[in-house]
């Protein structure tokens, strides 16, 4: 620890050196002011706020010993409709740009670069472009690319590119005829208008529409930033270019640089290439020669962006929101305005999520557990949204009895009303604060630090200049609420929040069989094509043939020439992995990682499912899922929630099936995962034992809500990630482990979960006695591994508090786990969707195909040359790929699809692009650096240990992944090529798995058996 400590001051010392004289004699560096520099040990780092003279860019740069570094670029982009044009700006800038006049600079980096983090998002008030290296010439190649397209986008000369990834109209012939024919038919497609057409047949992004538009009537957060369907074709190209013109402006925009580098290179280079006075008129002069239509009458040239107010408190004491849906997905939202000073009042932010946390955080907790003893609906969600200018307290009843809004208000209210009365329990707010403090020393959020900087600072930036840091500086936040647990502060907050609110809403998403959005998206089309004439439809043809030519014309070498390129010398050689001890000494054999944590230890359990019968594995996933959620012999479920929630950062029980030598052998586990500080170690040892051994299931109610909220969160996953859950289905069709995994947690297991809610009364017996059978059976010392993570002072406390964990070996009959042979299907399930999603997957050891580290070469080849070209670009569909694990899996995807039979007729052609594949040296070399940079990529403690647990268990050898390394980089175009013939039978031995519509499920003309998943 004491090293990385120093490394820390070493480089905030650097940056100190380099800003602090030039901030205490108010002089420039490379045309910045350096305004003021705080200290955010929130992050181990120091916070230098500037602003650059000529321009008025903001930029944010927090120092510190991060090999990951970051940079980002932000607008404030508040919507003014709901045409999307910000998300549509958001895809269209990343395709192509004055300085790199390719089609796909962001593909290109992201098969050619050291990235960690490559994207960009838009949010309901902001566009965010944030990207992440561990190298530091790539980080700059990576903010050249991204400032030259958000700044000088080939949009302005390039119409197509608002066609492809906003709208266009295509025009399909009757079989056998011609467009110009009575039976054609219009329809629209887009990137953007695809993508949007499946996040919106998600419920709950509806029901979160209806609500902000109730709640925010009169500003920007009343409209679908992302574009409804309904309105996205409303957007003009010129419109688009405007909108791009008046808010991509320096002035407007916020810039982050976060870890170790050097700060005055990366600002000398922001300066020079794109902030400058020169560097500005070149590129205005450049956008406007590209674009005679920016000066015509009306396009508001001399106009600003879009503003961004403040709501009046209102008041909405019902709506209705009706779609088109199945009927479990009937919800309520109800949502509170936090008032006082908005984002900037960080106490009311952060008091407000920690009191919602207490309420509704777990069935246990008080208000969650009023709403479901009322019998109104299937799970209860909530949380604070914090990215508006006036953040928001949310509950949302999900599977909603009918027509009960009011009551869900009425119980909310009561109950929040009976706790200002008598105070919030001070054990439950303790428990927050205390997992709060867990999670602020793990900092782990999923991807690079850096870029949740970036993201988080904007929660408070975005709204006043002066609070660049406010949304990152929490600790001393939470320091003074715990103070507050001695006052009534957060009865106070609770009564102003809830009881006395000003500023609600209460929105009722009722499901309906009409059509809706759908028919009048068919109606407006119809009137279109009834204003055509046969030429009118011919040209609208040979307009989208033009586009067709575009996208297949591939960039010059001149244009690929202009792209940054790292070369494999710049690789290095690959990081050290801290090495795993397997200590067979310990009171339980054990897996010891020493790995710096911040003073956190984690620890794994995982016991070996294979003595189960089939049909039980599905019973051992409710076991998982119902440990933490009952009481004890001990503990009322109440006192135990909050005793995990106090004690431990985190507590989880989990189910998977490692994926080992022999394809046709399934090995299942159960994993119980436990994290804490160190200063709190006893309770990592003592809590998840009294969990796993001493839950008692006499509780009927509480087992059928938590049968009833894993149904409806598997719904959720196969309405808003179908490609999961039929990339998991198509695989088992073909490999006994993946037979066992559906068993587990794919379609196998929801039909199971589905048939045992509806018969719950006549099954409960049984499925008690079912469960303490296998809580005696599964949770031995028998064929188990314990891992832990941490210091090895810690670990030798651990094993003298832990002993042996209370486990005996186990004394139960094993039964032989017999899997059931996998069976050749082409099912197509039914889901409430205008999108579909469509895999194909084969385990390629039953073809006797090794999959080496050219395969990983391959893979990136196929998905962002070929797939994303095919089926992105032309296709329309927001998503694809190909993927392969090592002897593992060959498989690809399609992801909010518009149409089945156009993207697999593609995929089928993927084995003839391969063996022609002839890229350019600099181009092979770049997707060799790429693949190095994903498996050198840094992960956190926890993940790495876990990585290297579950190769550990799948008996992977020590160094196969210095041996995949090494195979990547000895890959040559050649050996990618031979792939071809492997590929091509791979591909014809994958069965086909699809979720979407009926209606795209219908229109297919392959051999799918359709399945109503939901009826």
């Amino acid at each position: 620890m004491s090293t990385a400590i120093d490394s820390a001051v070493e480089a905030r010392e650097r940056a100190a050196k380099i800003l602090q004289k030039n901030m205490h004699n108010n002089e420039p560096i490379a045309g910045f002011m350096i305004e003021r520099s705080e200290e955010v040990p929130e992050f181990d780092a120091d916070a230098y706020v500037l602003r650059h003279k000529a321009s008025g860019a903001r930029l944010l740069y927090l120092a510190c010993d991060d090999e990951n570094k970051a940079f980002a670029i932000a607008f404030k982009t508040p919507p003014s409709d709901s045409t999307g044009v910000f998300h549509i700006l958001e895809h269209s800038v990343l395709c192509g740009s004055a300085k790199f006049p390719v089609k796909e600079p962001f593909v290109d980096l992201i098969k050619s670069s050291m990235q960690t983090f490559l994207n960009a998002m838009t949010y309901p008030d902001k566009t965010v472009y944030p990207v992440a290296s561990t190298n530091e010439q790539d980080l700059l190649n990576l903010m050249d690319v991204y400032m030259d397209a958000v700044l000088n986008p080939a949009i302005y000369s390039k119409p197509a590119i608002f066609e492809q990834e906003g709208w266009h109209l295509e025009v399909d012939a009757p079989e056998g005829g011609s467009v110009s024919d009575e039976g054609s038919v219009l329809r629209y497609n887009g990137v953007v208008y695809n993508e949007m057409k499946g996040a919106l047949s998600d419920p709950m992004s509806v029901l979160d529409g209806a609500v902000m538009a109730a709640l925010f009537p009169d500003t920007a957060y009343a409209h679908e930033s992302g574009g409804d369907p309904l309105h996205i074709p409303e957007l003009t190209y010129e419109q688009f270019l405007d909108t791009h013109r008046r808010h991509y402006a320096l002035s407007n925009s916020y810039i982050t640089l976060y870890g170790d580098l050097n700060v005055e290179r990366a600002l000398k280079f922001l300066d020079e290439h794109y902030l400058c006075d020169r560097a500005r008129e070149r590129d205005a002069e450049a956008r406007r020669l590209a674009a005679p239509v920016a000066s015509l009458p009306g396009t508001a040239e001399h106009a600003g962006p879009n503003l961004l107010e403040q709501q009046a408190p209102v008041i909405c004491e019902y709506n209705r929101q009706e779609m088109q849906t199945a009927p479990e997905n009937a919800m309520v939202g109800l949502s509170y305005v936090l008032g006082g000073s908005g984002a900037l009042d960080r106490k009311r932010v952060i008091g407000a999520g920690v009191m919602f946390d207490a309420l509704f955080g777990s069935n246990e907790a008080p208000v969650k557990k009023a709403i479901l003893a009322a019998g109104l609906g299937g799970n209860v969600v909530s949380g604070v949204q914090t990215a508006y200018l006036q953040p928001v307290a949310s509950i949302i009843l999900m599977n909603a009895d009918s027509d009960v809004a009011h009551d869900l208000r009425r119980v909310v209210e009561q109950e929040c009303a009976r706790l200002v009365q008598e105070g919030i329990p001070r054990d439950r707010l303790e428990a927050v604060l205390s997992s709060s403090e867990f999670d602020l020393r793990q900092r782990d959020f999923g991807m690079a630090d850096g870029v949740v900087v970036a993201c988080e600072a904007l929660n408070t930036w975005l709204y006043d200049d002066a609070a660049a840091t406010s949304a990152l500086q929490y600790g001393p936040i939470f320091a003074e609420l715990r103070q507050e647990l001695e006052t009534s502060y957060f009865e106070n907050l609770l009564k102003e929040l809830v009881c006395e609110s000003k500023h609600f809403a209460l929105v009722e998403l009722v499901p309906t069989e009409d059509a809706g959005s759908a028919a009048s998206i068919a109606h407006e089309l119809s009137e279109r094509k009834s204003a055509l004439d046969g030429e009118d439809l011919a040209a609208l043809a040979a307009r989208v043939e033009e586009l067709r030519r575009i996208q297949e014309t591939e960039d010059s070498p001149e244009a690929r020439a202009t792209l940054p390129r790292l070369h494999v010398s710049d690789i290095g050689a690959a990081p050290a992995e801290p090495p795993v001890t397997y200590d067979e000494t310990s009171p339980l054999p054990c897996l010891m990682h020493d790995i710096p944590t911040h003073r956190l230890a984690y620890m794994k359990a995982y016991f070996d499912l294979s003595h189960l019968s089939f049909t039980e594995l599905a019973y051992a996933v409710v076991l998982a899922r119902l440990m933490k959620q009952l009481g004890t012999a001990e503990r009322s479920a109440a006192d135990l929630d909050t005793l995990i929630t106090s004690e431990l950062g985190f507590l989880s029980f989990s189910t998977t099936v490692l994926r080992q030598g022999d394809w046709r052998l399934a090995r299942p586990i159960l994993q119980v995962s436990a994290g804490a500080l160190s200063e709190k170690l006893e309770a990592l040892a003592e809590i998840p034992h009294e969990v796993w051994a001493r839950t008692v299931f006499s509780d009927e109610g509480r087992i059928r809500d938590v049968l009833t909220q894993m149904k409806i969160s598997m719904e959720q996953s196969f309405i808003n990630a179908g490609h999961q859950a039929a990339l998991l289905r198509a695989m088992s069709y073909v490999s006994p482990a993946a037979v066992a995994t559906d068993q587990m947690e794919g379609v196998g297991f929801y039909r199971f979960l589905r048939e045992l809610i509806e018969h719950f009364d006549e099954r409960k017996a049984e499925l008690i006695e079912r469960l303490v059978d296998l809580q005696q059976r599964i949770f031995t010392s028998t064929d188990l591994v314990m891992s832990f993570t941490g210091s090895d002072e810690d670990y030798q406390r651990f094993w003298r508090v832990a002993g042996n964990l209370g486990l005996a070996p186990r004394t139960a009959a094993a039964k032989e786990l017999m899997v059931p042979l996998p069976e050749p299907r082409h099912e197509a399930f039914i889901i409430p969707s205008d999108v579909c999603f469509a895999a194909r997957a084969t385990d390629p050891r039953a073809l006797h195909i090794a999959t080496d580290g050219t395969w990983q070469v391959a893979s990136q080849a196929l998905t962002f040359d070929y797939l994303w070209n095919e089926i992105r670009v032309k296709g329309g569909a927001y998503g694809c790929g190909f993927k392969t694990s090592v002897d593992r899996r060959i498989a690809c995807y399609t992801y909010r699809d518009p149409a089945i039979d156009p993207s697999q007729e593609r995929i089928d052609r993927a084995a003839t692009w391969l063996s022609s594949f002839e890229p350019a040296p600099e181009e092979f070399e770049g997707l060799i650096v790429s693949c190095v940079a994903a498996l050198d990529a840094p992960v956190k403690p926890y993940g790495l240990a876990a990585r290297q647990d579950i190769e550990f268990l799948e008996r992977r050898s020590a160094s196969w992944r210095a041996e995949v390394r090494d195979q990547v980089l000895a890959t040559t175009p050649e050996r990618v090529r031979e792939l071809a013939g492997d590929l091509d039978r791979a591909l014809a031995a994958a069965p086909l798995c699809v979720f979407g519509g009926k209606e795209i499920i219908e229109a297919s003309n392959l051999d799918l058996v359709p399945v109503d998943l939901f009826g």
